[in-house]
């Protein structure tokens, strides 16, 4: 399902107009967006969480060359689905 795909489903299940639809979903994307890079984890119950990781700093190779290549540390997205989103899924 595309964005697109989503707003649609969205308007039809709101009664909404796909305006007012996108403008709900890219609301609610920013702010999940914003409350992650803040460290925050936001949690949707029945849905899952999202939170961000900490990856740490780390020495790998070039598979090609065998040059050592060092990887700074970074932040990862995180996502974990929650126990009703993983149980509507065992039902298939």
């Amino acid at each position: 399902m595309t964005k697109q795909e989503l707003i649609g489903n969205v308007a039809e299940l709101a009664g909404l107009s796909k305006t007012e639809s996108e403008k709900a979903l890219n609301a609610v994307i920013k702010s999940i967006v914003d409350a992650v890079k803040k460290g925050d984890e936001v949690k949707l119950v029945g849905f899952g969480t999202f939170k961000s990781v900490r990856r740490s700093a780390r020495t790998c190779r070039n598979p090609q060359t065998g040059e050592e290549i060092k990887i700074d540390s970074s932040l990862s997205p995180k996502f974990k689905p929650g126990k009703a989103f993983k149980e509507s899924l065992s039902h298939f």
